[in-house]
């Protein structure tokens, strides 16, 4: 049977790291990578495993990648701090294991806590993360935002799900969307993406048709109509915010004008 490596990157995440190690206690090994806490997150951490350090923080995707080079093991599931293997996954990771797996990653569906509910609707579900992989055929991506791990190899799905907690409340929420689109639209305008007023116009209503009527988030009453609403405030943000950087760069044409004068 493949031994198991859990990697968990952390910053300031005391309120959730037991719950997230603990979630995975069964597993052969749990690395941490701190990037400078100052409340007890590595404290607690240390209560859980003996493989905690220090690295300076890289960027998500270097950060990962080194956390994945920290392991003894092949076999890898990258957990975010605010996250949970649920039971069922667990059981699901550990069976797979005992035989030979047939591919050499795995997506799992990650559902959301949110508002009290558990959202499996709008652009948040089944959001599968591709979390369970192969090192030896694996490297997370250099991406400003959402990250993602690429393996050179076939990928395969799992059923059960990962557990989210990514908010406290809506003040949360809209401070993660404002630091999420701009690192967002810097990537975007890294890649030669540029926007206009139909961006501004078109993708936020496209977005908020496609979260609550499409993908159902008028089914979870007011939680879903508020993470639609959310999501399409997102979108906006973002291509406000690509907006924004490309006119500091150039400089606008009242600005040129006030300089020259």
């Amino acid at each position: 049977m493949p031994k198991l490596s859990v990697v968990v990157i952390t910053l300031n995440e005391a309120s959730n790291i037991d719950d997230a190690l603990a979630s995975v206690a069964w597993a052969h090994e749990i690395i941490v990578v701190d990037s400078g806490s100052t409340d007890e997150t590595v404290t607690l951490a240390r209560r859980h495993t003996d493989r905690v350090s220090h690295r300076d923080w890289t960027g998500y995707g270097d950060q990962k990648n080194h956390a994945t080079g920290l392991a003894t093991h092949d076999w890898v599931l990258s957990l975010d701090a605010d996250e949970r293997v649920s039971p069922e996954l667990a059981t699901e990771i550990t069976t797979l294991l005992g035989q030979r797996p047939a591919h050499r990653g795995y997506r799992m569906p990650r559902t959301t806590q949110y508002l009290g509910r558990w959202i499996r609707t709008t652009d948040w579900y089944p959001d599968r993360q591709l979390r369970l992989y192969d090192r030896r055929v694996a490297v997370w991506s250099a991406d400003l935002v959402h990250e993602s791990v690429r393996v050179d190899a076939s990928v395969g799905r799992l059923r059960h799900e990962i557990r989210h907690y990514s908010y406290r409340n809506i003040s949360d929420h809209l401070a993660t969307i404002d630091r999420y689109a701009t690192l967002a639209a810097r990537q975007l305008r890294d890649n030669g993406r540029r926007a206009g007023p139909l961006d501004l116009v078109v993708h936020p209503p496209a977005a908020f048709l496609r979260n609550y009527l499409i993908r159902r988030g008028c089914v979870q009453g007011v939680p879903g109509l508020i993470v639609s609403l959310m999501n399409t405030y997102s979108v906006f943000l973002r291509y406000a915010k690509l907006w924004e950087l490309q006119n500091e760069q150039h400089g606008t044409p009242g600005e040129r004008s006030r300089s020259s004068s």
